[in-house]
């Protein structure tokens, strides 16, 4: 009888020292496009869908932590060697294999065999691509095939394409399949938004499609907070971001929660630093008690 998990309604914890939460490198063996890694916020194996091995994206966050120095390839997405790979990974991990490797080994071996969500988060913008309605449908297709009725699909997006209307077909297809979109906001003003995701895009139009995407179905709101050359973020600005949280709310958006984490592994700004636990469950709190919003930490 084929491996079907039970989604626990306690997840086991899931500890920043084991290598795979580590190490989330978007490479596995030959793949293109397809990755394995246990992530914190997923409490559990998530299992990567990367739709921009180019390295294509609309950001350029001074937290970053892709090579963009290095070329990147596959300018289009090749559905059918995604639907091989992800089919691949999902059996592999099923059957225990993921959990004999090295890099999964000191988790326990239930948590590299129970595929918590199959999220689209890569080198670039996940909503660049022309068709991501059908990338949504490819992931549909196979956890419908594969009878993983409990398991979710994410996108985690920097909310500058929600607007697109291959996009919009997408979100509707995985408002079906519990899906879940994490949402990026970084920021509370326009000057800060230009100095820390250094993007073409108007912040306005960031705002606007969170909102409008709110409207529509809860969303996630991912935010990393960083020091800027020693510095945390300023009273002033969190209490714009607050008040950019709130305006979703007061428009009818729904946040289901905010995700609040820092630098983990190596960035390309030597003046963009990581923030202590404690400086970031105090920027927390702040957000709780201006918002009223549930704040997940991920120091």
């Amino acid at each position: 009888m084929p491996y079907r998990p039970v989604v626990a309604e306690q997840p086991i914890a899931i500890r920043n020292t084991w290598t795979a939460v580590r190490d989330h490198a978007r490479t596995y063996q030959d793949f293109t496009y397809v990755y394995p890694v246990i992530s914190r916020r997923s409490r559990g194996l998530s299992i990567g869908v990367n739709l921009n091995p180019d390295k294509v994206c609309n950001f350029d966050c001074v937290y970053c932590e892709v090579d963009r120095k290095t070329p990147g390839k596959a300018r289009t997405v090749d559905l059918a060697q995604v639907r091989d790979e992800l089919l691949w990974l999902i059996d592999h991990a099923q059957s225990g294999g993921l959990a004999r490797e090295p890099k999964f080994a000191d988790a326990p071996p239930e948590v590299s065999r129970e595929v918590r969500d199959i999220a689209f988060s890569g080198d670039g913008e996940p909503t660049m691509v022309h068709d991501f309605d059908a990338c949504v449908r490819c992931v549909a297709d196979i956890l419908r095939e594969r009878g993983l009725d409990r398991t979710k699909i994410v996108l985690i997006t920097d909310a500058a394409g929600l607007d697109k209307s291959s996009v919009k077909r997408g979100l509707e297809l995985m408002d079906g399949h519990r899906g879940e979109i994490w949402a990026k906001l970084d920021a509370g003003t326009e000057p800060y938004y230009r100095l820390v995701n250094r993007s073409a895009v108007k912040f306005e139009r960031i705002l606007s499609n969170l909102r409008e995407t709110a409207m529509a179905r809860p969303i996630v709101i991912q935010s990393l907070f960083l020091k800027v050359r020693g510095e945390t973020m300023s009273a002033v600005e969190l209490e714009a971001y607050c008040g950019r949280l709130r305006e979703i709310l007061a428009a009818g958006g729904r946040i289901s929660e905010v995700h609040a984490y820092t630098i983990a592994r190596p960035v390309p700004e030597p003046w963009a630093t990581r923030l202590e636990p404690a400086e970031l469950h105090a920027l927390a709190e702040v957000i709780r008690q201006r918002t009223g919003l549930t704040v997940e930490e991920f120091p």
